[in-house]
């Protein structure tokens, strides 16, 4: 435990980490229309050029995790933000297509160092605080982002170069990351010192909680991806009314994750992920049966409120884990490290796999794979983390 004011401070600062990373990541997908005009390709060029900001995204976690554990994930989230703020005008910079793909790969390593400190940060504030926290950091980060993807939308429409855009929002974090540099946990909050030579397992049970979070991060990619999709080319729905499932589905993840850490103090973590697993996987179900655009919408309304919580109830349970019930044997950073990755990857393979079975089955049967996976994991909650 700690002082108050030493809480409030840290638990702002966090909270502001969040939303930067989510505004950053709003304002870069807002503009990835003009990225493909302003070169001209195709979107098989495209989905590649992301694909390697996915990569990016997985070679930082390994090395970032020691890091945080070594360091404190204080020092790593202070430095990450300014380098995160560098990372956004480089990828504005879009001289020619090879630039363009190794800028979206620096973006996505320096982006997840950032992503990855803040999240053990953020274990380690509840851990000191012994109260939860986790969903509600998690509700700035889905703030952020409908914030970017808004303000980006706008700059977009009114014809603001990508190149002016990504200097203002890179210059804007560096200003936020200096203002709020000495309000972190100080690194001996979570800093592991190991002994050399030494090997050290990491329970099998992490790699589970990871396999949990991976269900979850794969509905969230099927829907910013494909929701809008499913609605146009299935129910034949104007582009206001393709908009709305998503539009549903990202409010419900913010409302969901802003009440997430009430709920999960008032009934529990199992009960909690159960029970959302439950809504997630049967709403979205009966709005893909229901065989009409406003099934739909009601579909990934309900989808949205269950799966809100699953990756920061994993984050946070992995944090407790790795202080209370193997010390000296994993880090909580590196917990994290391993949940978010095996996690993340649900955001890597959900879209492509969703539009491979689409192939097979139509793209409206092909939804079914992340209402599956939710009722999974809303049967596996009790085991895993009891």
């Amino acid at each position: 435990m700690f002082a108050k004011d030493e809480f409030l401070k840290a638990r702002l600062a966090i909270l502001t980490a969040f939303l930067i990373n989510g505004f950053s990541v709003g304002n870069f997908v807002s503009r990835i229309p003009d990225f493909k005009s302003e070169l001209d390709i195709s979107n098989g060029i495209l989905g590649a050029a992301l694909f390697c900001a996915s990569l990016g995204v997985l070679a930082a976690l390994r090395p970032t995790s020691k890091a945080a554990a070594k360091y404190g994930s204080g020092p790593v989230v202070k430095y990450s933000a300014f380098t995160l703020a560098l990372a956004v005008p480089l990828v504005g910079l879009l001289f020619n297509l090879p630039w363009f793909i190794f800028s979206l790969f620096i973006y996505g390593v320096l982006s997840s160092i950032h992503d990855l400190s803040i999240n053990a940060h953020a274990a380690a504030l509840e851990n000191k605080a012994g109260k939860r926290v986790m969903s509600t950091f998690h509700a700035m980060w889905s703030i952020g982002g409908l914030l970017g993807g808004v303000i980006g939308g706008v700059l977009a429409s009114i014809n603001v170069s990508i190149r002016i855009h990504a200097f203002v929002i890179g210059s804007f974090i560096v200003l936020v990351a200096l203002f709020t540099r000495n309000w972190f946990l100080p690194a001996e909050a979570d800093q592991h010192i190991f002994e050399k030579h030494k090997k050290r397992k990491t329970p099998r049970r992490f790699l589970i909680l990871g396999l949990l979070g991976l269900c979850g991060a794969l509905g969230e990619g099927a829907a910013s991806d494909w929701g809008g999709v499913l609605a146009r080319e299935t129910y034949e729905a104007s582009a206001l009314m393709s908009a709305l499932p998503y539009v549903f589905f990202s409010a419900t993840m913010v409302i969901g994750r802003l009440s997430g850490d009430f709920l999960a103090h008032k009934f529990g973590v199992v009960r909690l992920l159960t029970w959302s697993g439950f809504i997630a996987g049967i709403g979205l179900t009966a709005g893909l049966f229901a065989g009409n655009i406003y099934g739909v919408i009601i579909g990934w309304f309900l989808f949205g409120i269950g799966i809100s919580t699953v990756i920061p109830m994993m984050i946070s349970a992995t944090g407790t884990l790795a202080n209370e019930k193997y010390p000296g044997q994993v880090s909580a950073a590196e917990g994290v490290a391993l949940v978010t990755g095996v996690a993340y990857f649900g955001f890597v393979i959900g879209p492509p796999l969703i539009g491979f079975i689409s192939e097979i089955v139509t793209l409206r049967w092909a939804m079914l794979l992340p209402a599956v996976l939710a009722i999974i994991f809303g049967l596996s909650a009790k085991k895993v983390l009891s």
